[in-house]
């Protein structure tokens, strides 16, 4: 996340510092620690030590987020190890990407039966247009999920995160407009807060 966000060099705790946490973190502690990249506090991978994070680890960082942050994002991978697995329980939605496309929403569906189970709701967010016609609606059906929204194409997207600008940094912009209305309409977006 921070190689996408430019800020790879900045200094601040990733993942392999935190490897060894275990039962409460202060989430303000931890917050201030943390990188702070265009106005977002990031917790990411370092590239050059491995993963391995406990799941246990991952349970107290995410609650030390959650009590800290209306909002967290967490981008976990499609193939789930323990410790993914762990995130995605902490999660109260789970939003699964899938292009308007039959091959894209076959291996989708995989991944949907597979995460499932460990979240208490996931929805469709459906990359349009469809060479084939498909409508979001229909893509999501498929799927047996409820719909969040559709992205369309952005032009300029992967030219901006090459020179490491935030995804969505255009406030008119299909992203931006998706994060914003998904938000605004959806209460279970908003991470609950828990008391300190």
């Amino acid at each position: 996340m921070d190689v996408l966000l430019g800020g790879e060099d900045e200094s601040g705790l990733r993942w392999p510092d935190l490897a060894s946490a275990r039962g409460r973190i202060d989430g303000g502690a931890l917050s201030d620690a943390l990188v702070r990249l265009h106005g977002l506090t990031v917790l990411s991978w370092d590239r050059e030590r491995p993963p391995g994070i406990p799941p246990d680890t991952i349970r107290s960082v995410v609650r030390a987020v959650r009590r800290r942050h209306d909002v967290a994002v967490l981008d976990v991978p499609r193939h789930t190890d323990s410790a993914g697995a762990e995130a995605l329980r902490q999660c109260d939605t789970g939003l699964l990407v899938v292009p308007a496309e039959v091959r894209a929403l076959a291996a989708a569906a995989q991944v949907s039966a597979r995460i499932g189970p460990m979240l208490r709701d996931l929805r469709a967010v459906v990359r349009q247009p469809s060479s084939s016609g498909l409508t979001s609606e229909a893509a999501a059906r498929g799927l047996g999920l409820p719909l969040a929204g559709e992205l369309r194409p952005e032009a300029g997207l992967s030219a901006a995160a090459e020179r490491g600008d935030p995804p969505g940094l255009r406030s008119r912009g299909p992203l931006a407009r998706f994060c914003r209305e998904y938000l605004a309409g959806n209460p279970a977006a908003t991470v609950r807060r828990e008391a300190a």
